[in-house]
């Protein structure tokens, strides 16, 4: 996440002071990713440093104002135009978890995988939820719409990325089973995985959307930020 190319976007819509960028920081991305205004501050600094922001006075309340520079919109426009680098992936927990469980002594990797599906299911349904609530408010209009509009965009990237694991849960449990076949047939099993049997029906489901009904709220683990 670009922190420093996000306070250029807020900035580009007129001056602003380092706890107003957190707050509409916070607010445009539903608090998926909070900030403290201790990085806000320090990311305003280098920006300034850097010549992409200059202190412009001070408002009413006497709070010191930044503003964009013409570098700094340079910089953004080219922010905005170059691809997201995939070339190099930012590690995975999860990905280095389930590699590392893979033949490890003591370890299910059944259970493993098992109890990552159900987190990811409820976070799924989590984000299904707050996915209607933020419909509602897009709909409906108002002061905020482009604060919901991007809050929507968020929140279906989480749930294509929840429904994504979740389906990679399911192939990592269907390899993990072929791999046990064929290391049992062939009568190598010593280095082979540790055996997994197909998952139950009803943890191998995948997640429902929640009906209307079930919209206000959820006790579901982990919570998930930025529920209006």
């Amino acid at each position: 996440m670009s922190i420093r190319h996000g306070l250029l976007a807020l900035l580009e819509r007129g001056p602003r002071y380092g706890s107003q960028l957190r707050t509409e920081f916070e607010s445009r991305t539903g608090s998926t990713w909070p900030l403290n205004v201790g990085q806000v501050y320090t990311t305003l600094s280098r920006l300034e440093r850097d010549g992409m922001v200059a202190q412009g006075g001070e408002d009413a309340a006497g709070h010191a104002l930044y503003a964009i520079t013409d570098s700094g919109r340079t910089e953004l426009r080219t922010w905005f135009g170059k691809p997201v680098d995939r070339t190099s992936p930012a590690r995975d927990e999860l990905a280095i978890k389930l590699a590392m469980a893979v033949g490890a002594p003591s370890v299910d990797i059944r259970d493993v995988i098992q109890s990552q599906r159900r987190h990811t299911v409820k976070a799924m349904q989590d984000y299904t939820r707050l996915k209607a609530q933020a419909l509602v408010a897009v709909e409906s209009g108002g002061a905020r719409e482009r604060d919901d509009v991007a809050w929507l965009l968020v929140l279906e990237q989480l749930i294509f990325q929840t429904e994504a694991e979740a389906r990679w849960l399911d192939h990592c449990e269907s390899r993990l089973i072929r791999l046990s076949a064929t290391a049992a047939n062939s009568g190598s099993g010593a280095d082979a995985p540790a055996p997994a049997t197909a998952p139950r029906a009803e943890e191998a489901a995948p997640a429902e959307a929640p009906k209307a009904a079930d919209r206000q709220g959820t006790d579901a683990s982990p919570p998930v930020a930025g529920a209006r």
